[in-house]
C-alpha cells in the first residue's frame, strides 16, 4: 500500500488521493466525511469512500452494483456510463445524483453509507445531460436541480440548466431553464461540473471552466436560483505545478472550518484529490469564497481542526481470502456469473473466460482492476495458469487507450509460457514486448516497475532461483479519454466450447520502490 498525505505532524501534501478518483464530490454527516466519485463504464461504480479528517480515506464499498441499463454495459465502455456524481444527505438518506451522457440523470438513495441503495432511477431522460447536482433548500422547502451539458451528445456546451425538482427526488416540476450561459461570460468556455448549495442568503454554484488540464474553479451567486449570477474565479493554478485545479466539494466541519476538495487532471494517473484551505467573506472579498493560498493551490497545509486519525489511504494489496477479491477491485463492464469463483483457501480464482478479442484486452468486460497509483510504485503477484486449453492465458496488466501484460499462456504444444504482449494505442491486437520461454511449473511472480511519468518495466521471476528477470522495453502507460490507466488481472481462452480452465493470483501487492 502506498500513503503518504499526512505527514504525521500536523501537516498533509497534496493530493491527499493520489489516484484517479475522478470529479469528487463530499458531505459530512455528524463526525464522518464521506466522498464519491465518477466510475465511467466500470462495475460496481460510484465508489464511497470515508475520512474523519479529510485527509486520510479508506474505500467502504460502492452504491451501484451494476450500471444501468444493463445490457448496454455488457461489455466494455470505459468512457461513458456515471459522470461526475453528486453525493448529498437529506431527510436522513444519503441521495447521489449524476448524468450518464447517453441516457439522463439517474438518483439512487439509501438510509446508510453502506446501503442498501435503491436502483438507479431515471430523473431526466436525454443525452447530453452530465454533472447533475440536487439541492434541498431548507429556507422555502424548495428542491432544485442543475447540470452542466456534454457537445459530444447534445450539441450544447458552456451552459448550466436549472429545475426545480420533486422534493422526493422522484421528478422534474418544469421544464428547465439555462441559469448561466457561459458564452455570456468574457473569456470562459467549458463551463461545466456545478455543485449547488445555499449561503448566507445566496444561491452558490462551484463550477469549473477551461478545460480539465487548463482551467480553473470558479464560483457563481444569485439571489435567486434561475438567476441572474455573478461570477468569480476562486482558484487557479497560478506559479504552482497544479494544473487545471477543477472540479469538486465544499464540506464545513463541525469546528466551523471550511475545505474544499477538487481534482487535477495528470495524465496516465487519471486525476487526482487535493484538499484545499477555504473560507467565506474575507476581507477584501465581499462575501466570494477565497480558496487555497489567496486562490492558488496549496502543496503543504495545516491539517483541518479535527481529532487525529491514523494514516489510511484505500486498499491496494489483497491476499483475495476464500477467492474473493476486495472492494479496490471493479470489472471493465457488468460482471457475469462464475468469471470468478470462491474457495476454501486464499488466492483469486479467475475462469478463462472465452473470447473471440483475447487478442485486445481494451474490449473484454472480463478484467478485474483498479486504480493505477499515482506515485512510482511496485506492482507484483503470483500467477498459476490452471488450464489445459491451448490458447488460454493470463496475466498481469497495465490497461489504457494502449495496454501492456505479462503472464502465462498454454502452447499448442502443451507447455506453459511465459509471454510479454503490448498494443498502442492505435493497433488492433497485440503483438510480443519480449521473447516467450518455457515456464516448467506454469507458475510465475510477475512485477511492474512504475516510475515516474508511470513507465512501466516489467519482470518475471519463475522460481528457478535466477531472481527478477527484465522483459522487454519500458512501456509508458496512457489513460483513456477520461479515464486514467489501469492495473488489471485477467484470464482469457480462445473460443470454443467447455470449460476452458482457470487461473490463480496470490499474493497482490503495491509498494514503494
Amino acid at each position: 500500500m502506498i500513503t503518504g498525505a499526512d505527514l504525521g505532524d500536523g501537516t498533509y501534501r497534496n493530493p491527499v488521493l493520489n489516484a484517479d478518483w475522478s470529479d469528487p464530490d463530499v458531505v459530512r454527516v455528524g463526525d464522518d466525511f464521506y466522498l464519491t466519485a465518477s466510475s465511467f463504464g466500470r462495475a460496481p461504480g460510484l465508489p464511497l469512500l470515508h475520512s474523519r479528517d479529510l485527509v486520510n480515506w479508506t474505500l467502504v464499498g460502492h452504491a451501484l452494483e451494476r450500471l444501468q441499463p444493463a445490457g448496454e454495459f455488457r461489455v466494455p465502455r470505459h468512457d461513458c456510463g456515471v459522470w461526475a456524481p453528486s453525493l448529498r444527505h437529506h431527510d436522513d438518506r444519503f441521495w447521489i445524483f449524476w448524468g450518464d451522457p447517453d441516457h439522463g440523470i439517474f438518483q439512487i438513495n439509501a438510509p446508510a453509507i453502506r446501503g442498501p441503495w435503491t436502483s438507479p432511477h431515471l430523473v431526466k431522460e436525454g443525452k447530453g445531460l452530465i454533472d447533475a447536482c440536487p439541492l434541498w433548500d431548507e429556507e422555502t422547502g424548495e428542491a432544485y436541480l442543475v447540470h452542466a451539458w456534454a457537445k459530444s451528445r447534445s450539441g450544447i456546451k458552456n451552459r448550466l440548466t436549472g429545475h426545480r425538482m420533486h422534493p422526493e427526488g422522484t421528478g422534474l416540476l418544469d421544464e428547465g431553464k439555462v441559469i448561466v450561459d457561459g458564452d455570456r461570460i468574457p473569456g470562459w468556455f467549458t463551463l461545466e461540473g456545478p455543485k449547488l448549495y445555499r449561503h448566507d442568503g445566496w444561491f452558490w454554484i462551484l463550477a469549473p471552466a477551461g478545460g480539465v488540464e487548463t482551467g480553473w474553479q470558479g464560483a457563481l451567486r444569485s439571489r435567486d436560483f434561475f438567476g441572474p449570477y455573478e461570477e468569480r474565479i476562486v482558484l487557479e493554478q497560478g506559479d504552482t505545478d497544479v494544473n487545471g485545479p477543477h472540479q469538486g466539494g465544499w464540506v464545513r466541519t463541525s469546528a466551523g472550518e471550511d475545505w474544499f476538495l477538487h481534482f487535477q487532471q495528470r495524465g496516465p494517473y487519471g486525476r487526482v484529490v487535493h484538499l484545499q484551505p477555504m473560507s467565506w467573506g474575507e476581507e477584501g472579498a465581499d462575501g466570494w469564497p477565497v480558496v487555497g493560498d489567496a486562490g492558488a493551490p496549496v502543496a503543504v497545509h495545516r491539517k483541518p481542526d479535527l481529532p487525529v486519525q491514523p494514516p489510511a489511504s484505500p486498499a491496494t494489496d489483497d491476499d483475495f481470502p476464500g477467492g474473493r477479491y476486495g472492494r479496490q477491485w471493479q470489472w471493465t463492464a457488468n460482471p457475469q456469473d462464475g468469471w470468478a469463483t470462491q474457495h476454501s483457501g486464499d488466492g483469486l480464482r479467475l475462469t478463462c473466460v472465452r473470447s473471440a478479442d483475447a487478442h485486445d484486452l481494451r474490449k473484454l468486460p472480463s478484467i478485474l482492476t483498479q486504480r493505477l497509483p499515482g506515485a512510482e510504485c511496485v506492482v507484483e503477484v503470483e500467477l498459476r495458469l490452471d488450464s489445459e486449453e491451448p490458447g488460454a492465458r493470463a496475466g498481469l496488466a497495465v490497461l489504457g487507450d494502449s495496454f501492456g501484460w505479462i503472464g502465462l499462456e498454454r502452447a499448442d504444444d502443451g507447455t506453459v509460457r511465459l509471454v510479454h504482449r503490448f498494443a498502442e494505442s492505435v493497433a488492433k491486437g497485440e503483438r510480443d514486448a519480449g521473447h516467450p520461454r518455457v515456464a516448467p511449473e506454469g507458475r510465475v511472480r510477475l512485477r511492474i516497475g512504475i516510475g515516474a511519468g508511470a513507465r512501466c518495466r516489467f519482470a518475471y521471476d519463475l522460481g528457478a532461483g535466477d531472481g527478477w528477470e527484465p522483459s522487454g522495453p519500458v512501456f509508458a502507460a496512457t489513460p483513456w479519454r477520461w479515464v486514467g490507466a489501469l492495473l488489471g488481472l485477467f484470464a482469457l481462452a480462445p473460443v470454443g466450447g467447455g470449460h476452458a480452465g482457470a487461473a490463480t493470483f496470490t499474493q497482490f501487492r503495491v509498494v514503494s520502490p
